[in-house]
Order: structure tokens, then C-alpha cells, then sequence
């Protein structure tokens, strides 16, 4: 007999996610797998030693951009500020957009991106992880 457990009796993973205008949605992530990220912080100018302080001092922002896309074709791009308030002024922010089959998938990026006051760096990198689109 294994000692593996059993994944079909497994609990799937719950994720709740906040989007801009409207009320958060909860989604089992098994059935909205993340297709793109853009992540990132504050402190890319620091030195390697000097980032890892400032980051465990909390000093830094922190950036996240995600999509994740359901097999029906729908699609969610939500992103993050974890903001080091004392430091850096800046503010916690998230949005985020629940999209239809079929929509426009980097300008939903970009909007959300901005939205939640997110570098061009980190924008132009989920973006840039996005699957290619075959001509």
C-alpha cells in the first residue's frame, strides 16, 4: 500500500481576487491556471546585499501582475502593490478585470497595470510572458 495520498479527494485550491468597480470573485485555481506574470520590486538599483536588507527591512514595494485564463476562454488580469508605506509613500493597491472570450488580453494588462500603479517594467514583462500568437 502507498503512502501517497489519494489526489482525486484532494481539496483544490481556492484564490479570492479583487477586481477594479466590482465585487472580488473566488476561483479554484486548478481551473484558472496563470498563463502570464510580471513581478518585481522597488529596489532593482540596489546592489544584491544592499536590496536583500532593504527587502527584509520591508523597505521596498512590491509588484505583481497576473493572468490566469479559464479552458472556456474567459480570463482575469489582476495586479498588486504591496506598498512599503513608511518608506517608499506609495499605497496598497489591487484591481484587476474579468474578461470575456476572446478580449484583448495586453490591453487589459496595461489598464490594470496602471491602475494599480505598477512600473512599465513590470507591465511590458507579463506582457512579454503572455503565450505566442501563431500567424
Amino acid at each position: 500500500m502507498s503512502d501517497q495520498s489519494d489526489q482525486s479527494t484532494a481539496t483544490p485550491k481556492k484564490r479570492t481576487i479583487t477586481l477594479t468597480g466590482r465585487r472580488p470573485v473566488n476561483i479554484s485555481e486548478a481551473d484558472w491556471p496563470m498563463v502570464a506574470h510580471g513581478m518585481g520590486d522597488s529596489g532593482n538599483a540596489l546592489d544584491s546585499a544592499h536590496h536583500q536588507q532593504a527587502w527584509a527591512r520591508g523597505e521596498l514595494d512590491a509588484y505583481n501582475l497576473r493572468v490566469r485564463q479559464h479552458a472556456d476562454g474567459r480570463a482575469l488580469v489582476y495586479g498588486r502593490l504591496a506598498a512599503a508605506t513608511a518608506w517608499t509613500g506609495s499605497e496598497d493597491h489591487r484591481g484587476g478585470e474579468l474578461l470575456a472570450a476572446g478580449a484583448d488580453l495586453a490591453a487589459a494588462i496595461t489598464r490594470v497595470g496602471q491602475e494599480c500603479g505598477l512600473p512599465g517594467r513590470v507591465i511590458r514583462r507579463c506582457l512579454a510572458n503572455l503565450p505566442a500568437q501563431a500567424l
